[in-house]
């Protein structure tokens, strides 16, 4: 059995450095082992990786960047997220949740919720309290989803498989 792929969202460089800047900061560092990021899928099997890759590709080569919205901040009870909200994204998502549909794990099978998480791990009231510090100041804000990026789970780390930018054109 090969180890399990996942398959995340890249971002345009300021708001992947933002995120992950938030990440460095908020995570327990003997856990934050990955960059910040958005999944798309969690667990697709590492023993597909030829035909997922070439579905990827495929499906890349035919989509425009599309734009994200960074509408609030979750509490995920050990703790947060920012919620992100994309029409197209959640199309394309669609699109690879039905070429991948034998593979999908209960988890991946679920409604796609997008977010990017900056802290989990910790003491709820830890969480809590970065919630609520994030949420004074929070201003909502957009970022260009740039491709999709493929990792082999290495039962903590990831390696890095592939990058499928984005290289469709917008519609006229």
């Amino acid at each position: 059995m090969t180890d399990p792929l996942i398959l995340t969202l890249a971002m345009d460089e300021a708001a992947f450095a933002r995120f992950d800047a938030e990440r460095r900061a908020h995570f327990p560092p003997a856990l934050n082992r990955i960059p910040a990021h958005a999944t798309l899928f969690h667990h697709l099997p590492g023993e597909e990786e030829r035909g997922i890759v070439e579905t990827i590709a495929a499906l890349a080569r035919t989509e425009s960047p599309p734009e994200v919205a960074v509408t609030g901040l979750h509490f995920t009870g050990r703790g947060v997220a920012y919620v992100l909200d994309a029409l197209a994204l959640a199309i394309l998502r669609g699109r690879l949740a039905q070429a991948f549909a034998p593979w999908l794990t209960a988890q991946d099978r679920q409604g796609f919720r997008p977010h990017v998480t900056i802290q989990n791990k910790v003491a709820p009231e830890t969480a809590r309290a970065l919630q609520a510090r994030l949420q004074d100041a929070f201003v909502p804000f957009r970022f260009a989803a740039t491709g999709l990026l493929l990792w082999r789970y290495l039962g903590g780390p990831w390696e890095a498989r592939g990058r499928f930018a984005f290289s469709g054109t917008a519609p006229a």
